[in-house]
């Protein structure tokens, strides 16, 4: 007979299923959507009207037909190519679709809803890095950009619906009401037995994901981390090399080919000191890397966010943490899969290929992502927060915020 602590890890484990490629997590996420009874959530960054997009149309359309509540929520940036007429069917279905922080009066806001969840019956969630999108259709290798997520099952599926849903209601006032930057509400999390969800967006204060990592890393022992935008705060460049002085191994696998340049320049100006620290780098080599995936040990994150000043500082991004070796083993299969994909880099020959050009080029880049594009974001988005919220609605929680407009 299995022993009880035994019959449970088994249980915990089987509410994750890794999602290897972003060809798997949108065929996995399809089925799903055919398969609802009662509704479907879907929220991601970017839904382009391609062939796949269409599939996704037409399947929630379907589900709208069978008498299922279905609900969409775009970034208006992230699909900003997608017109809202290529909802219009969904809507004569009886479904739901919302922009998120749209364009308005000629303003951009640069506080995005970088999230990609869905959720079916309130049972089965899809979180990871893929957007909708024919880039992401494909296995990382051969075809397609490289990008996993994960299937959830059991109880952290509840607040993943409370998320969609504050993200949805919010977004769908007229105006949207959202909180000044300066005392937007902390971030929050929810914890269960073996995993935490990590919710962040713009604000002060430190990104609870950043939080959860920087504590993790601080006995770690062995560090994997695949990131599509590596831009990380010094504070969490210090915990990894914090590590590698403890004796412990850090590995990074980071873009080899990237869809923003600007971003790879960047990310490239901290190889240096990095290396210096005893820190491993690869770039991944066959195709655009998308995926985000951080092992820290027996502890494995997936979700949205990359470690750049977007997703700690800017962007709304949901994370998840799992505290359990057998769904670590398997992020850790994943990372190593990908290790053999990508090339080395070494210090030394690093070293050799700079050039004083190259290096000002990779400075630049560096502070304009990390230092310009932040403040930048954060002076609009408090002139936006001071003509949409009057002076009596600046405190509160998000959902309270969201209630006092509803009432005015």
């Amino acid at each position: 007979m299995t022993p009880p602590s035994a019959e449970s890890a088994s249980r915990r484990a089987s509410a994750y299923r890794w999602l290897a490629t972003g060809r798997e997590a949108l065929d996995a996420m399809l089925a799903a959507i055919d398969a609802a009874k009662e509704e479907v959530l879907l929220e991601t960054y970017i839904f382009s009207a391609e062939a796949i997009g269409q599939r996704f149309r037409d399947a929630l359309i379907a589900a709208c037909q069978r008498g299922v509540r279905v609900r969409v929520l775009l970034d208006a940036v992230g699909s900003v190519t997608l017109p809202t007429a290529f909802w219009a069917p969904l809507v004569e279905a009886g479904g739901e679709f919302c922009w998120f922080n749209p364009f308005r009066a000629g303003e951009r806001y640069g506080c995005r809803n970088h999230r990609k969840l869905m959720v079916t019956d309130r049972e089965v969630a899809y979180i990871g890095g893929y957007n909708i999108a024919k880039v992401y259709y494909g296995d990382g290798v051969h075809r397609g950009w490289r990008d996993l997520g994960m299937e959830l099952r059991g109880a952290m599926v509840a607040p993943l619906v409370e998320s969609f849903q504050a993200q949805f209601d919010i977004a769908a006032l007229k105006p949207p009401s959202y909180p000044p930057l300066k005392r937007a509400p902390l971030d929050t999390e929810v914890r269960g037995e073996g995993w935490r969800l990590l919710f962040s967006g713009p604000g002060r204060g430190h990104a609870s994901f950043k939080r959860s990592l920087v504590g993790d890393l601080w006995n770690a022992r062995k560090v994997q981390i695949i990131s599509a935008y590596f831009l990380p705060t010094w504070r969490l460049r210090r915990a990894l090399v914090r590590v590698v002085r403890q004796g412990g191994e850090v590995e990074l696998i980071l873009a080899g080919k990237s869809d923003i340049f600007t971003a790879q320049l960047a990310c490239r100006s901290l190889y240096s000191r990095l290396m210096r620290a005893g820190i491993r780098i690869y770039e991944y080599e066959p195709q655009i890397l998308h995926a985000k995936l951080f092992i820290i040990d027996d502890v494995a994150y997936v979700g949205s966010a990359n470690l750049d000043a977007r997703s700690l500082r800017l962007n709304h991004e949901l994370l998840l943490r799992v505290n359990h070796p057998d769904v670590a083993a398997q992020g850790k299969a994943l990372f190593a899969r990908d290790l053999a994909q990508s090339r080395y880099i070494s210090p030394a020959a690093w070293k050799a290929s700079r050039n004083w050009f190259r290096i000002l080029l990779e400075k630049a880049a560096y502070f304009l992502l990390a230092r310009i594009d932040p403040y930048i974001t954060s002076i609009r988005w408090r002139r936006r927060a001071a003509r949409v919220i009057k002076p009596d609605l600046v405190e509160g929680t998000t959902d309270e915020l969201a209630r006092k407009a509803e009432s005015r």
